[in-house]
């Protein structure tokens, strides 16, 4: 809709010339006031972007010439004037926004490079405490609150992210839960690493204790005890107590690998040397697959010069190293293995007569391990049970590079009972358990003489189950693998013979 208004406009405002500049570049006719140029043009309703071209049509006007011959015409204009206030409130407007999102596009930028470099930071943690977790290295408690200080630096500037930035803040969330899943890894590390400390602070107020002990029965009469056995003999009357345990790390594969065994060789030729070994389960707690030899116990607790050897016969925890081989349940059989640890070659396979396997007479709460083989200062065992034997302990010693039985002995003790089993001197010790952190010591049986019977020496441990007990002659000390933790034992012997 148009307006009424008439609007008096000279020709010369509307297309941006005078009169005398039009006359000769468009020539008039007397028969019209107007030249004939602009007589064919005219203006467009809307003001648009033909306004003052003598190229484009010219509409809704009337135009007459006065009598002093100025040329004069009328304009039909909309009823609304043109908003220019409304345009500059826009553009100051437009300008002010302008100005607020540089402000707030700096910030981001800002808190982009931020997240950028605690994304490094982040990393580089991520990776230390990798090698922690790997590593059983001791660090130390400056250690532990130099990486908290570090964690909790980037806790608080995640809490100003969340609190600045607006929009999606997905990554924001995503370093949050990151940070957090790491304090709570550092915390579980450094609890891991005060084990071991408590356990060395724990052998060190037992040897303080005795020390005082000592010092208080100097110049008192007391009768001479005899000396405790010399390493690797049997002068003794069997075991007596045992010691707490030492926690001496977790198996190099992980917390995962909660079945298998460990030890050290022992050798006759030269009881105070041998090798220290680690033979992790899978975690279907049945197939050996990998074991890994150390030179020295420094170099297993800082997983260095390690040598992994791979099998691919191996089956249950029931392991042992004796006279540099190692002597495993051959898979899915029977029969055992002598492997040369040289060469990781099994040199000797021989079937255990009449031995009952695959789960079917296993230990109570561990598969796999109907065979259990052990050494102690008589030489080479093995602990199983018989179809005939209706599912009790049978012992059989045996030679050691044929493997062939040597002798054979009957117990009433039913194996499926038992948790786990050792042999001392000829002697062997049952074990079972009385709740998540003890288990007894509660039946012997003494090969040399015949007897049985039950003993209660309580042995603490720190996970539930146990999965393997091995012995060291000359150490005289238990290698027991415990829900995937390494721990010693010191036995404790009767000192008069019996």
């Amino acid at each position: 809709m148009t307006s009424g208004l008439l609007c008096l406009l000279t020709l010369p405002f509307v297309l941006g010339r005078t009169p005398g500049d039009l006359e000769p570049l468009i020539p008039s006719t007397p028969s019209s006031p107007f030249p004939d140029s602009v007589l064919r043009s005219g203006f467009n309703n809307s003001f648009g972007p033909s306004l003052g071209s003598v190229s484009q049509s010219l509409s809704n006007f009337a135009g007459f010439e006065d009598d002093r011959g100025t040329c004069q015409c009328s304009v039909t204009l909309p009823d609304t004037a043109f908003p220019v206030q409304r345009v500059e409130r826009l553009e100051v407007t437009a300008h002010v926004l302008s100005q607020k999102f540089e402000k707030e596009l700096s910030k981001v930028r800002e808190y982009v490079q931020l997240i950028s470099v605690y994304e490094k930071k982040l990393s580089n943690l991520t990776i230390r405490v990798e090698i922690m977790e790997k590593d059983t290295i001791s660090y130390t408690e400056l250690d532990f609150e130099l990486i908290k200080i570090e964690v909790k630096e980037m806790e608080k500037l995640i809490t100003q992210l969340k609190g600045s930035v607006v929009g999606s803040t997905t990554v924001v969330n995503q370093l949050e839960v990151e940070i957090r899943n790491m304090t709570l890894l550092v915390e579980k590390l450094e609890t891991l690493d005060k084990n071991n400390v408590l356990a060395i602070r724990r052998e060190i107020l037992a040897l303080k204790t005795r020390l005082k002990e000592c010092e208080a029965s100097k110049g008192e009469n007391v009768p001479a005890a005899p000396p405790p056995p010399a390493p690797g003999s049997c002068g003794h009357g069997g075991v007596a107590n045992i010691s707490k345990p030492s926690v001496v790390q977790l198996n190099w594969r992980g917390f995962s690998y909660k079945y298998g065994a460990w030890g050290r060789d022992y050798s006759p030729q030269h009881p105070e040397g041998g090798l220290y070994w680690v033979a992790p389960l899978n975690t279907d707690g049945r197939l050996l697959e990998y074991y890994r030899l150390h030179n020295t116990l420094d170099d297993l607790l800082l997983y260095t010069n390690a040598r992994d050897q791979r099998l691919v016969y191996g089956q249950g925890a029931g392991i042992v190293v004796y006279n540099n081989y190692m002597y495993v349940n051959w898979y899915n059989t029977r029969n055992i293995a002598k492997i040369n640890l040289n060469n990781n070659r099994a040199e000797v396979t021989q079937t255990l007569p009449d031995a009952a396997y695959n789960n079917r007479f296993s230990y109570a709460n561990v598969d796999w391990q109907d065979i259990d083989l052990a050494v102690d200062e008589n030489g080479l065992w093995v602990i199983y049970s018989t179809e005939a034997s209706t599912g009790n302990m049978v012992i059989s010693q045996l030679n050691d590079t044929t493997l062939v039985v040597l002798n054979t002995w009957y117990t009433r003790q039913y194996k499926p009972s038992v948790s786990n089993a050792f042999m001392v001197c000829g002697v062997l010790y049952a074990t079972r358990t009385l709740n998540t952190r003890e288990e007894e010591i509660f039946y012997y049986y003494d090969t040399n003489t015949g007897k049985e019977g039950r003993l209660g020496i309580t042995l603490r441990k720190v996970q539930e189950r146990i999965q393997s007990i091995n012995y060291h002659p000359f150490e005289q000390k238990l290698f027991v693998y415990n829900d995937g933790y390494l721990l010693n034992y010191d036995l404790i012997f009767n000192r008069e013979p019996k």
